[in-house]
């Protein structure tokens, strides 16, 4: 059995008096594409912001490869470093830099905050994007890409620094049915690399289609696995 990759333990997390998380635990291993279902507010995207340390929550663990956030304490400047490193998250509108090309918003990150050589920077960004069929577009401000364009490079964005874990969040709610299908082959070519995808969905079709374990929420509650 390949090995657990993201562990999260009974963790729960308050916004004010609301429980947004009610002590959810998941173990995801190596080589899996798992697909986070539930209606709106049931606690997906929050869940994955968890995971990527960009949420505080106050009770439970969260470990990524080696890498462990507990509920309740600040993680160091080095611990957010280092899950930096593990953790690559596509976010539902892209949320790409505007004013920087595509090209520059995937150097970005390995440049400025890894300290990644440049120009070694710029190969792998070349890299990433002849792998998703985009490297054309290298100098296309962010307006200028197409919806599919846009997260291609925000996915080569993701990638950049080479972590086991991608998180994509809301990836199909913009796609047209044939660009959602080339998407669920990217990810299967994702799998292939033995990476790790959390998907957070509404699109019962796809997640039926591409991935290989649906985890249920409701209310901040895992329901079914």
């Amino acid at each position: 059995m390949s090995e657990v990759l993201v562990n999260i333990d009974g963790v729960e997390l308050r916004r004010a008096a609301r429980v947004v998380l009610a002590g959810v635990t998941c173990d995801i291993r190596r080589g899996e594409l798992v697909a986070i279902m539930g209606p709106s507010g049931s606690g997906k995207t929050t869940i994955l912001r968890a995971i990527a340390g960009l949420e505080p929550f106050q009770a439970g663990r969260i470990a990524v490869d080696g890498v462990t956030l507990d509920g309740g304490a600040v993680p160091t400047v080095a611990t957010l470093r280092e899950l930096r490193r593990k953790v690559g998250m596509v976010f539902q509108f892209h949320c790409l830099f505007e004013h920087l090309t595509a090209l520059q918003n995937i150097c970005l990150a390995p440049v400025h905050a890894h300290r990644v050589d440049p120009q070694a920077a710029k190969a792998r960004a070349h890299e990433l994007l002849r792998t998703f069929g985009v490297d054309h577009r290298a100098d296309a401000l962010p307006r200028q890409l197409s919806g599919g364009e846009a997260q291609r490079v925000a996915i080569a964005r993701a990638l950049a620094v080479d972590p086991p874990v991608l998180l994509m969040d809301e990836p199909t709610a913009s796609l047209d049915p044939a660009r959602r299908a080339e998407l669920g082959e990217l990810l299967h070519g994702l799998l292939r690399q033995h990476r790790t995808l959390v998907v957070a969905t509404h699109d019962e079709e796809f997640a039926r289609e591409f991935a290989t374990r649906i985890v249920r929420l409701r209310d901040g509650v895992v329901i079914e696995d």
